[in-house]
């Protein structure tokens, strides 16, 4: 059992303590000296509301005991989420989930080695007789000696300190400089982030920050190119093609970790008692659920979407919004009040002040059962702050936004888009980029079913760190929803490689993850054709198809302006037909989406700057169909 003392529910210490201590890197403080100028009142005053809201309360903890790990525990439960689960069994050829081997590149390959030759150790002192000890036949040896070789022999304790001093060799290696923040650079999704790392560390060309830049305008400026296969979103890919990025995105950020020289930390999901509410306090599945009833295809919370709708009507300008905190016994009794009369629709948001309506947002955040950011993975949000590059930190955080359960993710997107337009409005409601995220960080970092310890003197470093965090995610949220082409490429060889379904014999698992890269060497010759004559369906808009001649300068929006002129040219009134959009010869078609649908994806919304001759020679199976663009406009 835990003490009220040790309780995070209680916060009876400032600061509280949080997640954000999972790791701390010694090389960390020069990082974010820069933001000592920068005043974190917001950050401590938003702690100091939550202790008040808690202690008014007298929440009672009900966590469970967070036990110690034993060695090759916590890599058979990554080999489990990252989708290689028969590979901790005797007969691993038998399952197809195997293929995902074939897709991996050298440092991921070498990352999934790495935690299976550590199970595997694991597993073989445990399954191995106990001996007499030696110390019974010859007599006790020197303790310290011993004490000494039994350390430098533990696995774990291997590779931390082959990490730790990889860290500070590193370290001493790179030369601290600065970015230019008035420059735009190139933000390189098609190669893993693992390899460009591996490539970077052995040039010795990586530079990371000798300081952190507070000024949000001063923010570096990244721009992803696009590539001849376009760009893709979160969202762009269908749900079974979806189903596998988050165990790829594990891998690779497993061996971007790796390379770097950070250890990848995760809690286990604390079980919380559960509540009788219909809205505060309720997982974030079972309000979806519960809303989907009324709505179907509803993907963010009706509740979360009424507090952002209500604050961006009325709130958005108001000053200090998010900072100046409502009145906890009006905030408690409107919570009161909205369980009650929130699906009914006799609650009056207008009636309500903006900032009892924001203290209502941070309470929802803050009462969901399990953290936003989930418990899993929320140390190693709280981590990404100790990687020193920018560029890295923000590979980090692309990777984990797709890690996270679609109801996690789609929440999280929801609310930065709002504080995104709290920013935008700096002018009138004196909130800047730092000043919302330092508000944001506690209701995001701190939570009640997390027993963590802050080392002493970390407070004020973590405390940046983790604002620092959320100000990224506001500011890059763009480049953080998007699936990198490098994953996209692996689904399209998963789902090649399943199509095929590859048998892998037990005894070859090793010399396919050591020679799992040697393909990839290799220059795929491609027949490509200099021109092809497709067709493109349209079922839901016309009978016949579209017949395409596509060259290597054929773009999907190319495609779409065909579509509609012949439309026009041909009189059918896709208004009256389809309730598209009306014709009038204006060549616009933004109410138009090519989907590519089959062959080695399941469903992809293709950019429309796609050239579709190279994507064609990618999949040339698959059909392309012309749909409308679904809306999802914000309810209530």
């Amino acid at each position: 059992s835990l003490s009220t003392r040790n309780c995070p529910c209680k916060m009876s210490q400032l600061p509280p303590k949080s997640p954000l201590a999972s790791l701390v890197s010694d090389g960390t403080n020069s990082r974010i000296e820069s933001l000592d100028n920068l005043s974190m009142d917001s950050f401590w005053l938003e702690v100091e509301n939550i202790k008040q809201s808690a202690e008014a309360e007298q929440e009672e903890c009900s966590l469970a005991d967070v036990k110690t790990q034993e060695e090759g525990e916590a890599e058979a439960e990554w080999l489990q989420d990252a989708g290689l689960s028969d590979l901790l069994g005797d007969r691993a050829s038998e399952n197809d989930n195997i293929v995902l081997l074939s897709t991996l590149t050298k440092t991921q390959a070498a990352a999934v080695q790495r935690r299976l030759d550590t199970y595997s150790r694991s597993r073989r002192r445990k399954n191995k007789h106990p001996v007499r000890d030696v110390r019974d036949i010859f007599g006790v040896v020197s303790s310290e000696e011993t004490a000494a070789e039994k350390e430098e022999s533990r696995p774990d304790q291997l590779w931390h300190n082959l990490r730790t001093s990889n860290v500070q060799r590193k370290t001493q290696d790179y030369s601290c400089t600065v970015r230019n923040p008035g420059k735009e650079e190139v933000f390189n999704m098609d190669i893993a982030y693992s390899e460009q790392a591996a490539v970077l560390l052995k040039g010795s060309s990586f530079l990371p920050e000798s300081r952190r830049l507070k000024d949000g305008n001063a923010l570096t400026k990244f721009k992803i190119p696009k590539g001849r296969l376009g760009v893709t979103r979160i969202g762009d890919l269908s749900a079974q093609d979806m189903k596998k990025i988050p165990t790829l995105a594990l891998i690779e950020l497993t061996a971007l970790c790796d390379v770097l020289g950070f250890e990848l930390k995760r809690n286990k999901a604390a079980k919380l008692k559960t509540t009788e509410k219909r809205l505060f306090g309720v997982p974030l599945n079972t309000l979806l659920e519960n809303d989907q009833k009324l709505l179907p295809n509803t993907k963010v919370p009706l509740l979360l979407q009424a507090l952002l709708s209500c604050l961006e009507k009325r709130g958005l300008e108001t000053e200090g919004i998010l900072r100046v905190s409502g009145s906890q016994t009006r905030i408690k009794s409107l919570e009161q009040k909205l369980e009650r009369e929130f699906y009914t629709g006799l609650f009056r948001w207008d009636e309500v002040h903006q900032n009892d309506v924001s203290g209502l947002l941070k309470r929802f955040i803050r009462e969901l059962p399990a953290p936003l950011l989930t418990a899993e993975y929320l140390p190693a949000f709280a981590a990404v702050q100790n990687i020193p590059d920018l560029k890295q930190r923000l590979q980090a955080l692309n990777l984990l936004i797709l890690i996270l359960p679609e109801p996690n993710r789609n929440t999280l997107k929801a609310l930065l888009e709002f504080l995104s337009k709290v920013v935008a409005r700096e002018n009138n409601n004196k909130m800047n980029l730092w000043n919302v995220s330092t508000v944001m960080a506690p209701n995001l970092f701190m939570h009640k079913g997390l027993p963590n310890k802050i080392p002493e003197g970390k407070e004020k470093q973590l405390a940046e760190g983790a604002a620092d965090v959320v100000r990224m995610m506001i500011h890059y949220q763009d480049l953080l929803w998007t699936v990198s082409s490098f994953l996209v490429a692996q689904v399209r060889k998963l789902n090649e490689s399943n199509s095929k379904r590859y048998q892998f014999c037990d005894k070859r698992i090793k010399n396919l993850l050591r020679k799992i890269h040697a393909d990839k060497d290799k220059v795929e010759k491609n027949q490509a054709e200099p021109s092809k004559i497709v067709k493109v369906h349209a079922s839901l808009l016309l009978k016949d198809s579209l017949e395409v001649h596509l060259n290597n300068a054929t773009r999907v929006a190319d495609v779409l302006r065909q579509f509609q002129k012949n439309l026009c040219q041909n009189g059918w009134n896709i208004v009256n037909t389809v309730n598209l959009l009306k014709c009038n010869n204006s060549m616009e078609c933004t109410n138009l989406l090519l989907y590519e649908v089959g062959g080695n994806i399941g469903e992809h919304c293709l950019d429309p700057d796609t050239y579709l001759l190279d994507l064609y020679h990618i999949n040339p199976h698959a059909e392309w169909i012309i749909k409308q663009n679904p809306s999802y406009p914000r309810m209530l």
